[in-house]
């Protein structure tokens, strides 16, 4: 194993006890209780399973089942949507090449998520949104029949709705005012500026940070933390993908969540038991448990 691959050491524990509110611990070596292990070590207790498809989803409900400090959200990912719709033929998907369904075959989609969402162990309905930066023109419209849909299943089961939102500010925010967004909305991965975050601290919607945020070039991003009003802010992995530096490029997992949270206290000014304490609340809140 290069150094590259190699996953980080442990980082110091924080002393309060916090949550990951978006892992794929699917997406990570190693078995689920192992991540688990790691992660409370580091007084990460509790983490957010999210799921990207249909096969997602239900391994996030089931682990969820399966362990108490598990909450699950389930749906179909932005990306995921127009492959089901218009077929995939490179596979680029984990499920291999597929054939276009038509919007049939998302309506069959659609209706196992709603399934999924009334189980106990889901807490949030996500990650769902858009995402222009995959996907081309000729994909918009199921993605946003998928997203505005998934408002809709998180309205009527009372969940979270959990949003991944790449490139497409001004149109997420459009579709949420539209349909009328959840009580409780999480902007998975907050990727917009401060202008932005006083858009969602108007609309009381939270933001959750991840590693992208001790980035070099992520001025806007701790810009926004900055103005984003502490009750609305969430940390999150996202993991395996967005590690934090100093360890950016390596396998990110749970257990890293200190390093975020130390970077994310820093720009606010101040000390990361106060953050870790605030941020504890604010996850419980948003995902009702």
């Amino acid at each position: 194993m290069s150094a590259k691959d190699a996953p980080p050491p442990l980082p110091e524990p924080l002393l309060v006890e916090v949550a990951d509110s978006h892992t794929h611990l699917d997406m990570q070596s190693g078995t689920v209780e192992e991540a688990l292990v790691k992660a409370a070590a580091v007084g990460v207790t509790t983490v957010v399973q999210v799921g990207c498809d249909v096969k997602g989803s239900r391994w996030a409900a089931e682990t969820a089942a399966a362990h108490e400090n598990v909450h699950a959200a389930v749906a179909l990912h932005p990306n995921e949507a127009p492959r089901i719709v218009l077929g995939d033929p490179d596979g680029w998907s984990r499920q291999g090449a597929r054939e276009a369904g038509g919007d049939a075959a998302l309506d069959d989609a659609l209706a196992e998520i709603d399934r999924l969402a009334a189980l106990p162990h889901v807490r949030g309905v996500g990650e769902t949104g858009l995402d222009f930066f995959r996907t081309g023109p000729e994909g918009v419209a199921a993605q946003e029949r998928s997203f505005r849909a998934h408002i809709e299943i998180a309205k009527r089961h009372g969940k979270a709705l959990v949003i991944h939102d790449r490139e497409a500010h001004a149109d997420v925010l459009r579709v949420l005012d539209e349909e009328g967004a959840p009580e409780r909305t999480v902007f998975h991965c907050y990727s917009g500026d401060a202008e932005m975050a006083e858009i969602c601290a108007a609309k009381g919607y939270y933001m959750s940070f991840a590693g992208n945020v001790t980035f070099k070039n992520a001025r806007p991003l701790r810009d926004a933390l900055a103005v984003a009003p502490l009750e609305l802010v969430l940390v999150e992995t996202d993991a395996p993908f967005l590690t934090p530096a100093p360890f950016r490029g390596r396998p990110n997992a749970p257990y890293l969540i200190p390093v975020t949270v130390r970077a994310m206290a820093e720009v606010r000014g101040i000390g990361e038991n106060e953050l870790a304490g605030a941020i504890a609340v604010n996850t419980a809140r948003a995902f009702d448990y």
